[in-house]
């Protein structure tokens, strides 16, 4: 994974490259759904950004790279995992939204 934060300008470029993909919010932060489901969001922490991508990817990214993906309690029993901004580059981003598209 890349050494660089993404930028909010970054990460909507790329959300919406993605047919159907709209901006909104969820717990005040932006947010990306397709068809209404969420998507991905960005945390509140400022600092990373979730994604719905089901229990599996989440345990195999979390064990693959714990430097980059992990989980608060918030997400513990939910199908999503966060992921460090500083960690991730654009293309990351879009193999994570097409992740997340391809487990709604």
């Amino acid at each position: 994974m890349a050494k660089r934060k993404l930028s909010l300008a970054t990460i909507r470029r790329v959300a919406r490259s993605f047919p159907g993909v709209e901006e909104g919010t969820s717990y005040g932060t932006p947010a990306f759904r397709l068809k209404k489901r969420l998507l991905a969001r960005l945390h509140q922490d400022g600092e990373s950004i979730m994604f719905k991508i089901g229990f599996e990817a989440r345990e195999h990214l979390m064990r693959a790279d714990p430097e980059t993906f992990f989980i608060t309690e918030h997400y513990r029993n939910t199908p999503s995992v966060l992921a460090r901004l500083d960690r991730l580059s654009a293309g990351d981003l879009a193999k994570l939204l097409q992740q997340a598209i391809a487990a709604r």
